[in-house]
């Protein structure tokens, strides 16, 4: 999801690598911060895959600054994944978040839309953290306070998130 939202934001516009670091944190650092030791060898492999061009320009003091920049390849690339996120990207909440940061890159609403439909169809699914054999339970079915509070959340975010794709979908 690293790279993901490296690609999503350069396709902003060109970033310096402390710019682009501070949006990553506020996109995803509550609840996976970001360090710089993920962030710059992420942004190496992206620079050595051709995905990025990195500029080197004077700082304010001693120090060179790095701008960032989306080449061809890596708006093409950014592309693809929004295109076709993983299944994992469409059911982990944190990395679908990630996607839907970025998901108006995409310029056809038809292929926004699909990626949605495939968000929906996994909220319509059964679920539930806790099982009694293969039946999944509701919050009314536990004496757990916590795990009654989980569920209660859970059912509430999806329902929230379901009536959202509901309006945008229709």
């Amino acid at each position: 999801m690293l790279e993901l939202s490296i690609l999503g934001f350069l396709a902003d516009g060109p970033l310096h690598g402390y710019e682009l670091r501070r949006r990553i944190a506020h996109l995803s650092g509550h609840a996976r911060p970001v360090s710089d030791g993920s962030l710059y060898p992420a942004i190496s492999r992206l620079v050595a895959a051709g995905l990025l061009d990195r500029r080197t320009e004077p700082g304010a003091s001693a120090a060179q600054r790095h701008t960032l920049s989306l080449t061809a390849a890596g708006r093409a690339e950014l592309l693809r994944r929004l295109r076709a996120p993983s299944d994992l990207e469409i059911s982990d909440s944190t990395r679908y978040f990630t996607v839907l940061a970025f998901l108006s890159q995409l310029p056809d609403t038809a292929d926004q839309h699909a990626v949605l439909r495939r968000r929906r169809e996994f909220l319509e699914e059964p679920a539930s953290f806790f099982h009694e054999g293969d039946r999944p339970l509701g919050a009314e079915e536990t004496d757990d306070p916590y795990r009654r509070g989980m569920l209660t959340i859970a059912r509430a975010t999806s329902r929230a998130e379901r009536t959202w794709l509901r309006e945008v979908l229709d």
